[in-house]
Formats: structure tokens, sequence, C-alpha cells
């Protein structure tokens, strides 16, 4: 029975009806573990071992799950992973009893224990406690994955994120520095004055946002209601209420596309501040990423998806007008008709039925967006496409609006916000019919919040940063599922 798991390939049942024998002998012997409600674990492997000096000869508590052993007669070397990372203990039967010793030769990689003893250092040179005590915590009825190759299966590491994080301890620390960003991106509002709110993830109104609800029902009130797209209208309305800086830190739900940049629940920090416009948002926006990634321990350049990006020197910042013609060679400064020349000339293949606003956006799309490597801000968005902007006084086709861009992907959004309810309303109507003519993602109209515009808000700047995606530039990971703990999987049928 003690060998079976030698197998590799052991289907992992058979496996779970071993260690089940095993579970039930120990509970006919009185010793079942499930009962244990407490281990006093004074400290943790990173202590131990970033401090062997301090720690020689001194008695140590810790408890983890064990991840491989070595069984040598009378005495056994052994790993014990906690949250810190593993440490080697070394077990004899003289030091334990010989009860406990044949316990712990029964039991299987994956138990947890809780282990008293001293520090030593081997003669190999590696840090390890010499057990006086043992106590098995926990039974894993099921194995762990190979321990060389780890858990590999992306769909399998993605719907058992527990395995992965005992099985990869790469993806523990990318969740540590997520962590960090977050509480990072805290400190640095926090410092500048901003609140942190809370508003509702349950709303009658689906706005904020150009994007695609997710609708459910209140039993109790009978209607439908929408899980938020954006916290932003709420948030506006604090800035009328008479708060100047606030922020918040929190889950969007989008009933969109699924794949490497999206996920239909993400995280999303919104943030708005009285008396200042998208430019400050610009700078607001390059300092907390500057001070996020030295947080975490970054160098200025960083490399992500075989890019270099170097986030120590002032971003870039460009029109989307400048940025189309920078990379298409079409001016779209002049009237529809003479940028449709232009394309025509080119052999640029396009929608003629586009208005000016949107024909522009489509080109930036289609040739500009993936070309955007270092950081940019590209700036002055159209009418069309912004609905809650304030207009650009330069050109009233054009708003003041920007979005970051990194290694070609939108980091960050942000505006001089619309502060004028009569534009304000004539969007929202202009909003209903583009969603009256199949636009599901355009914007549904807000009454209660034109009329918290014409209690007056000042002028105000606001922002939005895209979490998921800054933690997944931050560590590396290409894919947004990398930095989800639990992302959003199909069922197994």
């Amino acid at each position: 029975m003690e060998n079976i798991e030698q197998n590799e390939q052991l289907d992992p049942s058979l496996v779970r009806e071993v260690r089940l024998q095993k579970l039930k002998a120990l509970r006919n012997e009185g010793k079942d573990p499930y009962l244990c409600v407490k281990f006093d674990k004074k400290h943790n492997s990173a202590q131990i071992l970033n401090n062997t000096e301090k720690f020689i000869d001194k008695k140590v508590s810790i408890a983890g799950r064990m991840i491989s052993r070595r069984i040598m007669g009378k005495a056994s070397f052994a790993h014990i992973l906690d949250e810190k990372g593993a440490i080697q203990i070394y077990i004899k039967k003289d030091d334990v009893g010989e009860e406990a010793y044949d316990s712990f030769k029964k039991a299987d990689v994956g138990d947890i224990f809780g282990i008293v003893g001293h520090v030593f250092v081997t003669h190999m040179g590696e840090t390890s406690i010499r057990v006086q005590k043992i106590e098995l915590l926990s039974k894993s009825l099921l194995p762990l994955p190979e321990k060389f190759h780890g858990l590999k299966d992306q769909d399998l590491r993605y719907r058992q994120r527990y395995v992965d994080l005992i099985a990869n301890p790469e993806v523990k620390e990318t969740f540590v520095k997520r962590s960090q960003i977050i509480s990072g991106i805290r400190e640095f509002l926090d410092k500048k004055g901003f609140l942190e709110v809370e508003t509702p993830i349950l709303n009658t109104v689906a706005g904020g946002a150009t994007a695609r609800p997710f609708i459910t029902h209140h039993n109790t009130l009978n209607m439908d209601m929408y899980l938020r797209i954006a916290p932003e209208l709420y948030l506006k309305r604090l800035i009328v209420g008479g708060f100047e800086k606030v922020y918040e830190i929190g889950r969007l739900f989008r009933n969109e596309g699924m794949d490497i940049k999206h996920n239909p629940e993400f995280t999303s920090m919104e943030l708005y501040e009285a008396y200042v416009d998208f430019v400050e948002m610009m700078n607001i926006t390059e300092g907390i990423i500057k001070f996020v990634n030295k947080k975490i321990g970054n160098d200025d350049v960083i490399e992500f998806d075989g890019h270099k990006v170097n986030l120590g020197k002032p971003f870039n910042r460009m029109s989307m007008i400048d940025a189309v013609k920078k990379y298409t060679g079409v001016d779209f400064s002049g009237s529809l008709e003479n940028a449709q020349k232009q394309l025509d000339k080119k052999g640029i293949e396009y929608d003629k039925k586009l208005s000016w606003g949107k024909l522009l956006v489509e080109m930036f799309d289609r040739f500009v967006e993936d070309k955007l490597i270092e950081p940019t801000f590209i700036c002055y968005y159209p009418v069309e496409n912004s609905p809650l902007t304030k207009k650009f006084a330069g050109d009233p086709r054009l708003t003041e609006r920007f979005e970051l861009f990194v290694t070609g992907r939108e980091l960050a959004n942000a505006y001089s916000e619309l502060n004028d309810p009569i534009d304000q309303k004539e969007r929202f109507i202009y909003q209903a019919k583009q969603r009256a003519g199949g636009d599901e993602e355009a914007n549904l109209p807000d009454d209660d919040f034109v009329t918290a515009l014409e209690y007056g808000m000042p002028p105000t700047g606001g922002l939005g940063i895209g979490i998921d995606r800054l933690v997944q530039l931050l560590t590396g990971n290409y894919s947004i599922r990398d930095v989800l703990l639990f992302p959003t999987m199909k069922p197994i049928k």
C-alpha cells in the first residue's frame, strides 16, 4: 500500500482509495487529523532561511504541506511548504519516538504538518529543522502534480488554482505582487488626499461606459437590475455633493467576449478630482504606474511580450489625429470627405457609412494601436465615442479625453468630465437612438445623473485604470487569466 504511489501514471482515484484507507486506520487509532483545530505556529520558512545565523540552535515552530520526502531507515528528510516558501526538516526516530516516526513514514506527500524543532545546517549547507515534535494537521487525499514538472495543463491550472499555487511558486508571487500593486495605488492616492468610497454594484441603469451589461432580477422590487459596468456616474454624483477627490477600486461586470485581455468580471480603479482637467489625469496616471512599479521591486525597464519598455522616462503624448497621420499618412484634421479621398488614394478599404469620428477611431484601431509599444497617451477622441466627455475647445468634433497604451494594450482612460447638463442630456438621447438602432453597447440614459448635473458640478478630471492589465504588464503575464485567481471558465459537463 505504501509504494503504490511511486507509479506517476497511476489513476488519482486509486491513490485516493489508498489514502482513504490510511485515514480510516488513523481514525481507528483515535488520531483523526481533521479534528485538529489549531497549531501554535510562530515562524515561517522565509524568517528562518533569511536569518539562519540568528536561528541556529533556536527552537522554532512551523506548519505547512509536505512536498517531498526521503526516508532513510531510522531518519528521514522532507520539505515543508508554507506561505513563504519551503524548508527542509530532519526527523529521527530517536528524537520523536518510534510511534511518531512510524506515523510519519505512513504519511503522504501533500499532508499538512505542524513541526517543532531546532534549526541547524546540514553537511551540504542546507538550513534545516531537526524535529522534536511532529503533528499531522490535515490529510491529503489526492496526489500533488509530479514534483519536477508541476501543473502545466493551462485549463486545469485555472480551474484548480489551489493546486496551481502549490505546484508553481511563481504563480503565488504574481498574486503577492498584485496585492502590492493595489495597496500601492491606495497609498499613492491617499497621500494625495483622495478619499476611497464605495458605490452600488447593483444598478437600475447600466451607465458610465460603453458595454453590454449583465442583467439580473430583484424579486422584492419585481424589476430587472444590472451589474455595474462602471462606477463613473455615482462617483461624479459625489463630486456634485461636495467631495473634491474620490476613488474606488472594485469589480466591474461586462457581458462580452473572453480572451487574453478580457474577463467578464474584472477590477478597475476610477478616480475623480474637482477643478482639474484631463492633463492632470495624465500626470496622476504616470505617477501611479511609476510608483507601483517601484513598489514591487521592478527596474525602470521592464519586459512584456518580447518588448522592453522604459517606465522611467516621461510617457509620450500624441493626439489621435496625429497618431493616425503618423502610421497611415492620412490627415483627419479636415473634413470627412477630405479624409475619405486620402483613404481612397491609398487604397485603404473602409465603411463609407461611418461618420468622421467613427472613421477616425476605426483607422486608429486598425493601424495604430498595436504600434504603441512605449507608454503613450493618445489624446482628443471624437465626440461620437465619448458621450461623457467635455468637448475640446480647439475642435468641437473632439473631446478632452485620453487613453494610455503600452505594448499595444489600453491601460487607462480619462476625461475632462462633461458637466453641462443640457449637453449631457442631448448625448444620452443620441446614445438611446444608437441603442434603438441595434447598438447594445450604447449608454443607457440616466435621468437622475442629469438632475445631479443641474445642481452644478465643478470642472472635473476623471480617470479609470484597468488593474488586471496593469498587473499583467508589471508582472510579465501575457494572459489576463494568469493575474486572476479564479478567472471565468466554462463549466465541464
